[in-house]
């Protein structure tokens, strides 16, 4: 098919920075390349994964939106839909939503795919957004959720229909986080640790979402117990210095190691014994899955569709928000039982390929463009 030949679909976002929602508008360009036509707009700034997609051939644009409203940003993506020929919008979250909405209100067209990727904490329901949403959204409009959990908040702090909501689950390349056990020790010498270091691994931005100080806290606790206990935090974020404030506080510095944004996520699973989130509000975590699809059995807080995601006492095991003895717990259980850690790994890996495999999120969201197209 040739390019002029497929339909083209505008992935609409806050931003390109490496995040949850950002890298699946991503895989769903480059798995779906055949089918569609992808171009990319930004409401308020580029980022590093805008780079790599400017370099494979994706069109890359960013508004420059200014703080609150800006009337003057939805002119513009509306000459942008029109200038690229656009026939499907995709708003990632709800503020691409609302800009996406107000620009196509006096055409009645290109339809929207609404994917609601998370909640904001708290979250909670805003009268006029009820009236808004249910004024705007139109017949060939679609609205996906990543999770059973987001997909009632939006019903119930959003005012949608809850009919009008396909739940489709965030989908990661299995094959790429598969173990390779040659790769452990490796890994583990480039970045310090021994072989016998118990290593735990945390891959999130580091944004107050993500709750990092009970991260630093449980390994407080736990190395009091379990000395060769080490802690790999992943991300960069605004809450870094809070983070490393509380990691001297704590006097962590040789256990709690903070590596920043990293390209290399998949060995540095390899490297992990375990994978820990300390969210106090999440979707569906693509970091979770990815840690199950390597094998790693997890231990997190149950929040939002955390749950969905892992199984307690099957894949990981989950613990209240903001608890950090309760996880400090798990995780010396985990230390101290290897088998029980082999078992949930491998459980969690068998659930990864069975409901979040990249190839079915990629149909299911095609069938929403082609309905969307028909």
């Amino acid at each position: 098919m040739s390019k002029s030949d497929r339909p083209t679909v505008c992935q609409l976002l806050h931003s390109l920075q490496i995040g949850g929602a950002e890298v699946l508008a991503a895989d769903l360009a480059r798995g779906l390349a055949d089918r569609y036509r992808f171009i990319f707009i930004c409401l308020d700034n580029l980022g590093r994964l805008a780079e790599r997609l400017q370099t494979e051939g994706f069109p890359v644009v960013c508004l420059g939106r200014r703080p609150g409203f800006d009337g003057a940003c939805i002119f513009r993506l509306a000459r942008l839909w029109r200038e690229y020929e656009v026939d499907v919008v995709h708003a990632h979250q709800y503020t691409p939503f609302f800009y996406a909405a107000c620009a196509r209100a006096w055409r009645g067209r290109p339809p929207i795919l609404f994917t609601e990727h998370g909640r904001w904490y708290p979250d909670y329901p805003r009268r006029r957004r009820i009236l808004f949403n249910r004024l705007v959204l139109r017949g060939r409009d679609r609205v996906t959720a990543v999770g059973q959990a987001v997909r009632e908040a939006l019903v119930r702090n959003e005012g949608l229909p809850r009919h009008r909501i396909r739940v489709i689950y965030n989908g990661v390349d299995v094959g790429r986080f598969a173990p390779r056990p040659e790769r452990r020790l490796p890994v583990r010498e480039a970045l310090g640790l021994t072989p016998t270091d118990f290593v735990i691994i945390q891959v999130a931005r580091l944004d107050y979402l993500k709750d990092h100080i009970t991260a630093v806290r449980t390994m407080a606790r736990l190395v009091r117990q379990v000395p060769e206990a080490r802690l790999l935090l992943v991300g960069q974020g605004p809450k870094r210095p809070l983070i490393q404030a509380e990691i001297q506080a704590q006097g962590l510095e040789g256990v709690v190691h903070l590596l920043g944004e990293r390209e290399d996520v998949p060995q540095l699973l390899w490297a992990a014994d375990v994978a820990m989130l300390t969210s106090i509000s999440e979707g569906i975590p693509v970091t979770l899955i990815e840690a199950m699809a390597a094998e790693l059995p997890v231990v997190a807080t149950k929040v939002g569709g955390v749950p969905e995601v892992v199984l307690h006492e099957q894949t990981g095991l989950l613990g209240p928000v903001g608890d950090d003895e309760q996880l400090a717990q798990y995780l010396i259980r985990l230390a101290t039982d290897r088998s029980l850690r082999c078992r949930l790994g491998q459980a969690g890996r068998r659930r990864a390929e069975e409901i979040f495999a990249q190839p079915l999120m990629h149909q299911q969201y095609a069938e929403c463009f082609d309905e969307m197209l028909s």
